[in-house]
């Protein structure tokens, strides 16, 4: 797998392979743990989640920023690490639920999540910006787009497994306290809390309540749901102190390793002869390249606002439309079934298609057919529009929001089959291949050499603005049909790829 790449590339990936276990950890867990946690709605908890998420990347403009001018890119990845751990330490710490200071817990919340975010805008941007440099000797040039795909793979390894630590911890947690997993009753926990539920919603919430409970009949719905919200959210903030592990291993592994990779602060190029030169660029070449990247930074952004879904309204459709029951996976000492398990299968999907499309590529190169990174991209985009029509047509005739609430939730015979949620991520999956690992590489490609850090931190600004547009998407998922609410992304990724296509030409002769 390494082979004919720079030696440093092993290190880098396994760093950030540990770092993103921990971070997909709580990504899976996130908006579930804030609406249970708080009691909050849909789309306010995607408020606060696509805040957080695009924190995560805007910081990396700071973080870049501070490296390109210190010059120490090593030393401001391993605090972005450091202050990550403190991050998830924070919300790792038990409190009860329901809350009874509101304002002070949404509060210590919301700071230990600022700090993650923190930390990760000083670790990414930076640490792509080193693996772009292994790839800037002539030797290796031409693997760059290989490289960067064979790194994405690993920080999916990572992704592919976490979801799956969260789920357990929480229902190993349940269990040891006579309680099974059910997806909606928290949200219906609330909702009885609140006076907001009667008719058919409380019979619902009665028969469900009864099927949960495993030493004895329910017999006081207040003291069911109060008790059932504590376990819960306990189990989750259980889940956080993997995250908190991991980002030790991280550190400890870039640690390690560091003196292998490369420091963008001396940026040069070795020639045919061995010797090496520093990189210099005319003002004229740096604000071609500028513009070139702002152009694609800003396309980029309804394609990250339309898949960062993922862990906001494609979840929430997991918890309400999907039948759970037919995922139960049996440990003995814990079960995994939830609706974060979805979170698993784009990171898992990464790691078996990465080479495939690898080799496709290889294959198209071989014959002078392979598409210019650019292409790739746009390319992308159109994939990832297919995803959300097929989620559309599978949506045709499913309640709306306020229908289903009405009802209690819905049963498993009134839900869709999960294929349909695979389906999508595949599909997805397939889209992100195209871009993601590929603008990682265009930008390291194209960047002035002295604005490596920073133009890595505009790339990740752009999934930043991409993230915060996220939380529209609980405000369409709460108001109109489903099928219309994927239709929205649907035009999102359409019009990105119309908008790469009519910028190809000039992109790729920038890219030269």
């Amino acid at each position: 797998m390494f082979k004919d790449h720079p030696k440093g590339l092993l290190g880098a990936a396994l760093s950030n392979m540990g770092e993103r276990f921990g971070f997909y950890i709580m990504m899976a867990i996130l908006t579930l743990f804030i609406s249970s946690k708080f009691g909050l709605s849909d789309t306010t908890t995607l408020v606060v989640y696509s805040i957080f998420y695009s924190l995560t990347y805007v910081l990396a403009l700071l973080g870049g920023f501070i490296a390109d001018k210190t010059k120490k890119y090593k030393q401001t990845i391993m605090a972005g690490l450091v202050l990550m751990m403190i991050g998830y330490l924070l919300i790792a710490i038990p409190t009860k639920t329901p809350v009874a200071n509101m304002a002070l817990m949404l509060t210590v919340t919301c700071v230990g999540l600022f700090v993650i975010a923190l930390g990760n805008g000083f670790f990414k941007g930076n640490l792509q910006a080193v693996v772009g440099q292994l790839y800037d000797n002539p030797q290796y040039e031409h693997k760059r787009d290989t490289g960067f795909q064979i790194f994405y793979m690993f920080i999916n390894i990572g992704a592919a497994f976490a979801p799956l630590i969260g789920i357990a911890v929480r229902n190993w947690w349940l269990q040891k306290n006579s309680f099974l997993y059910d997806a909606t009753l928290s949200t219906l926990s609330h909702q009885f809390l609140n006076g907001k539920m009667e008719g058919q919603a409380l019979d619902r919430f009665t028969e469900l309540a009864n099927s949960v409970s495993i030493s004895a009949p329910v017999t006081d719905l207040t003291a069911f749901a109060n008790n059932y919200l504590n376990v819960f959210t306990t189990g989750f903030h259980f889940a956080f102190i993997a995250a908190v592990i991991m980002m030790l291993v991280s550190l400890i592994i870039f640690s390690v390793n560091k003196n292998k990779l490369p420091d963008p602060a001396n940026k040069v190029v070795k020639k045919e002869d061995g010797t090496s030169e520093q990189v210099q660029m005319d003002i004229k070449e740096v604000k071609q390249r500028i513009y070139a990247l702002a152009a694609v930074f800003g396309v980029v952004i309804f394609f990250w606002f339309s898949f960062h879904q993922n862990g906001a309204t494609l979840t929430f459709f997991a918890r309400d439309y999907v039948d759970l029951s037919m995922i139960n996976i049996n440990l003995g000492f814990t079960t995994i079934q939830g609706a974060e398990i979805f979170q698993s299968v784009n990171p898992l999907l990464v790691v078996l298609l990465t080479f495939p499309i690898i080799g496709l590529f290889g294959w198209l190169a071989r014959k002078n057919m392979e598409p210019s990174t650019p292409r790739k991209i746009a390319i992308g985009m159109g994939i990832a529009a297919l995803a959300y029509i097929l989620l559309m047509l599978g949506s045709i005739g499913l309640p709306d929001a306020s229908e289903r609430l009405a009802m209690g939730g819905l049963t498993n015979a009134m839900r869709v089959s999960p294929w349909l949620l695979v389906g999508t991520y595949f599909i997805l999956t397939v889209a992100e291949l195209f871009i993601s690992p590929l603008g990682l590489s265009f930008v390291s490609k194209v960047a002035p050499p002295h604005l490596q850090g920073l133009m890595q931190g505009c790339w990740l600004a752009a999934t930043a603005v991409g993230n915060l547009l996220v939380a529209l998407g609980g405000l369409f998922y709460e108001s109109l049909p489903l099928w219309g609410t994927w239709l929205v992304f649907v035009c999102a990724c359409s019009i990105s790829m119309g908008a790469m296509l009519a910028m190809l030409k000039w992109l790729e002769r920038v890219a030269k």
